[in-house]
């Protein structure tokens, strides 16, 4: 299973919870982990390879 995959599961695993939770904090509060657990799949997927990076994320700079 690819580390991306695990990363996923996370997220999975904490909406979850949310829709579990007792209470707005804790439905905000794991609401958040899975996005910061699906936003750490998409990284590894770059890193691995998978997708590529995101072209003009960074403004050329323009000799003046």
């Amino acid at each position: 299973m690819k580390q991306s995959d695990i990363f996923r599961d996370n997220a999975d695993n904490c909406l979850q919870l949310a829709e579990r939770a007792e209470g707005q904090p804790a439905h905000k509060r794991y609401s958040r982990m899975a996005d910061a657990w699906t936003a750490l799949a998409h990284e590894q997927d770059w890193l691995d390879g998978e997708i590529p990076p995101i072209a003009g994320r960074f403004p050329h700079q323009r000799d003046a």
